[in-house]
């Protein structure tokens, strides 16, 4: 072939694909701008969940818990001990209880969440070099309470301990007093990337992508099962040539991230803003992270259109995909402690790469390079879920929905 025909030839082929391009491009935005369950999700869940999920996490610790004190020992160390439990920021001390009975009644009317029990002989065994014991009791319908009783309990009892170790020291040998002044072995605990230890800032950074990979998934879910409801709209009209299946792929998924650019900017950088969330990572560096996890997001999307045969059959997939991915995601449960079975289920699922890469980047101040592995196992998951979908799409899909043109184009020749 001459060169001036290869390239004339060429040329034909790459105008005749962008043009089919721009048309799928275009017919997909006529039909998402058509359908509301679409445009909700791509507008409403990425920009209204995380508001939503944020304010009810918000404030991020729960303070001044009512906690009651039964004290059978009655002494000047149990009430310094009540004292400063209720001097602590997690508990607060309503009162006293005359035995296990009645606190357990106020436990019972929520009147209370906990019960410190302080035994006879607390101060004896104390003053005996005896290991002297209090009971805290914490009913757990929610852990926040319990970890903060535990947490001041856990306090306490090293600050008293360090200040009767140092009246010992003290009465054996004065002078060592400014030795040993205070607690002997000080531990403080610095939580990496959440520094105030809040349960918003824990969850909620991982939570913003798995709402992103919804959208895509359930946005693109949905767009095929109006496709089946209503060919027409993306013209199949039995006389023009269809589009490409490659190109059809293309030209709605840059549809769908056309559209996403901003709730994408909003969820990744001005929802942790909004709420104080750690923003230690470079914008750009998360933005490139995320790109083949919106890919992979978006061609499990078209796997799915397999099994969505009409519009609401996508809110079936979301009530049994949200939950599945939030544990996969190692949010609730670390991978590292999955079984096999389970980690490799986990490792299929993009946001699960995303969640772990966003985190460390955005909470932890780490580069893309640090997170090559996830970077890579995104490009693959992007890889494979588009073969896939190319599968699937060109002898499931698309016979489909020219099977249900030539239903709908017959029922309108009948009619006329």
């Amino acid at each position: 072939m001459p060169p001036k025909l290869f390239v004339f030839t060429m040329f034909g082929f790459i105008k005749k694909y962008l043009h089919q391009l721009f048309t799928v491009y275009c017919r997909e935005f006529k039909l998402i701008l058509g359908d509301v369950g679409i445009m909700l999700f791509l507008i409403f869940l990425p920009i209204g969940y995380p508001i939503i999920y944020s304010l009810i996490y918000n404030p991020e610790q729960v303070r001044d818990v009512r906690l009651v004190v039964v004290d059978h020992d009655r002494t000047s160390l149990s009430r310094e001990m009540t004292r400063n439990i209720d001097a602590t920021q997690e508990a607060w001390v309503i009162g006293y209880a005359p035995d296990m009975a009645e606190a357990r009644r106020a436990m019972d009317s929520h009147k209370c969440y906990a019960i410190m029990e302080i035994p006879e002989g607390f101060e004896r065994n104390v003053v005996e070099g005896n290991q002297a014991n209090a009971t805290i009791f914490c009913e757990s319908s929610l852990l926040l309470r319990y970890r903060g009783f535990l947490m001041a309990a856990t306090n306490l009892s090293q600050a008293m301990g360090a200040d009767i170790l140092t009246e010992k020291i003290d009465e054996i040998a004065p002078l060592a007093t400014t030795i040993t002044d205070g607690d002997l072995m000080p531990i403080k605990n610095i939580s990496m990337g959440n520094i105030e230890s809040g349960f918003d800032s824990f969850i909620m950074p991982g939570v913003l992508i798995l709402i992103l990979q919804q959208c895509i998934i359930l946005a693109t879910g949905m767009a095929g099962g109006a496709k089946r409801e209503r060919p027409s709209l993306i013209g199949y009209d039995g006389v023009n040539e269809e589009p490409s299946v490659l190109m059809t792929m293309l030209g709605q998924m840059l549809c769908y991230i056309t559209i996403l650019i901003v709730p994408i900017i909003y969820l990744v950088h001005y929802v942790p803003l909004m709420f104080s969330f750690p923003m230690a990572g470079d914008f750009g560096g998360i933005i490139t992270y995320l790109v083949p996890m919106i890919i992979a997001s978006a061609g499990l999307g078209f796997c799915l259109q397999g099994i969505v045969w009409e519009r609401e059959s996508v809110f079936v997939l979301w009530v049994v995909t949200s939950v599945v991915f939030l544990f996969l995601s190692g949010l609730t449960w670390p991978r590292y402690a999955m079984s096999p079975f389970w980690k490799f289920i986990s490792d299929a699922v993009p946001a699960t790469w995303g969640v772990e890469g966003f985190i460390r980047m955005n909470t932890n101040g780490a580069s893309i390079s640090q997170e090559a592995t996830g970077y890579r196992m995104l490009w693959l998951l992007a890889a494979i879920y588009g073969v896939a979908a190319y599968c699937i799409q060109r002898w499931v899909v698309r016979p489909s929905i020219r099977r249900g043109y030539d239903d709908y184009d017959k029922i309108r020749r009948e009619a006329i």
